[in-house]
């Protein structure tokens, strides 16, 4: 995760006409190349099916960046970047146009990354074209969107596909949440810092919440979603890839291999929920009409498109215990589900109670410590703690006081999103924060457990009034253990 330079590349969007690609790379390839973090000698090439040149390509990345960049378009770096641009029409069907790749990449003076900004059914295209037209080299490398399948067994599928023309090594697969500064900044705050360090155990945690919330509905996403749903969609690589860092031993040393190490050893702790359990440590939700932010909308089965009979879940609340000497006996609740309250991702560690109480007159039952950390919409990282109330009067009253511990604050520099980081990382060819095979198909086997048990249960998921936090068994969810959510 070093700032240094590294050999030029050649960066392959393939679906770079898409809706990831004009939202998220493009931008992100902006931001980079205005901090000077790009190489210079550094090319990208999107290639798509639709008959674009180099010059309506450019046209389009212009008019994404107009609309999605939070800030002015500086004329000098678009410039700059346009400058790299290239297009290419590509059918990604018939593996012989994988030749035309051939005439635009330089593989003797740059390193090929392929970005596969589209769906995982295509990837054995695209890696067999590749293949055959020989742009297969040992600094070749290859990054890969979620999901990576909906199951482990299809999971081994697309895994296996890639590693027969890729090495592991060679192999990214993204989890964007990954590449933001908080979840980062989880490595420093537990492994630099003894006062976390020494006091991240069951010994001094109750319990730990981890939201993951959004206002959205499905956008247009129906046959997707419908397919998948909160579980598979969200849980089973975000919350799941937040939670290995929040409870992961300390690596070694930083290198790739260490940290996928001890966020493995996370996956296989975790204690199977199936059909014993499925009903107490599980919820599922589904939205039904309502408001957000005072505005109306439609629920989940009057989507367009939707299939009225549908049981997909939007939201899903869960207890997560982890089988292990560190973490015995504290639960992780977490949760996540569409149409909610406001957009919202946040990790809150709940420290536990003091056992005996001087200050009666304050707090009846003194509150925990919390430490709260918010990884969107606005990243800081805060500690919750009780002060006494400033005066003279001879009594001694508390009040509950934040600390800023955001690195955030301390300068104004540019904050990178996830794909920053992350496109950056995959060029550099360190491929610490991404996901490693091993960590994606534990994950399924847990996630497909869950599934299959819910399956047999044959349960609805229950209404909630889009604009709210979850249906009402969430709550009784923690209710059940004496605690209620983070709101």
């Amino acid at each position: 995760m070093s700032e240094n330079k590294y050999k030029p590349c050649d960066l392959v969007i393939f679906g770079g006409l898409g809706d990831l690609s004009r939202r998220k790379l493009l931008m992100s390839l902006y931001q980079l190349d205005k901090s000077n973090l790009l190489e210079p000698q550094t090319k990208i090439i999107a290639v798509d099916r639709l008959p674009e040149t180099r010059e309506s390509f450019t046209q389009i990345a212009h008019k994404s960046l107009l609309e999605f960049l939070n800030e002015s378009l500086d004329d000098v770096v678009w410039a700059r970047l346009s400058a790299r641009f290239n297009y290419l029409q590509l059918d990604i069907s018939n593996l012989e146009e994988f030749k035309k790749l051939s005439a635009v990449l330089d593989q003797k003076n740059r390193i090929t990354v392929n970005y596969l900004a589209i769906p995982p059914f295509l990837f054995s295209n695209i890696c067999n074209g590749l293949k055959k037209a020989k742009l297969v080299t040992k600094e070749a490398r290859i990054v890969m969107e979620k999901p990576i399948g909906h199951d482990l067994a299809s999971s081994q599928v697309i895994n296996d596909t890639v590693q027969s023309v890729f090495q592991e090594s060679q192999i990214y697969r993204i989890d964007h949440y990954l590449g933001k500064e908080t979840v980062l900044n989880l490595l420093a705050l537990r492994f630099a810092n003894s006062i976390f360090t020494t006091n991240w155990s069951h010994s001094t945690i109750d319990h730990i919440q981890i939201t993951v919330a959004e206002e959205v509905g499905i956008e247009g996403r129906w046959d997707y979603f419908d397919h998948s749903g909160q579980l598979r969609d969200m849980l089973q690589n975000h919350l799941l890839q937040i939670l290995t860092f929040i409870a992961m031993e300390p690596p070694v040393n930083l290198e790739a291999q260490s940290i996928h190490n001890e966020k493995i050893k996370v996956l296989q702790a975790l204690r199977p929920i199936e059909d014993y359990n499925v009903g107490k440590r599980t919820v599922r939700g589904q939205y039904a009409a309502g408001y957000i932010k005072g505005k109306e909308v439609v629920g989940y089965l009057e989507e367009e498109g939707a299939n009225t009979q549908s049981t997909t879940e939007s939201f899903v609340a869960m207890r997560v215990d982890i089988d292990n000497w560190r973490w015995a006996g504290v639960p992780f609740y977490l949760r996540t589900g569409k149409r909610m309250s406001y957009k919202r991702t946040e990790i809150v560690v709940y420290f536990k109670q003091l056992p005996h109480n001087i200050f009666k007159d304050s707090f009846y039952d003194l509150p925990p410590n919390k430490l709260i950390i918010h990884l969107q919409p606005k990243e800081g990282v805060e500690i919750e703690i009780l002060n006494k109330i400033p005066g003279i009067d001879g009594t001694i009253r508390l009040q509950k006081n934040k600390l800023d511990l955001s690195f955030l604050n301390q300068d104004k520099k540019h904050v990178s999103g996830g794909y920053e980081r992350l496109l950056l990382e995959s060029m550099r060819g360190n491929n610490t924060l991404f996901i490693s095979r091993e960590e994606t198909e534990q994950a399924w086997k847990w996630v497909d457990s869950i599934q299959r048990a819910w399956q047999k249960l044959s349960d609805a998921p229950k209404p909630y009034p889009a604009g709210t936090w979850g249906p009402n068994s969430a709550d009784a969810l923690l209710a059940r253990d004496g605690r209620t959510w983070e709101d």
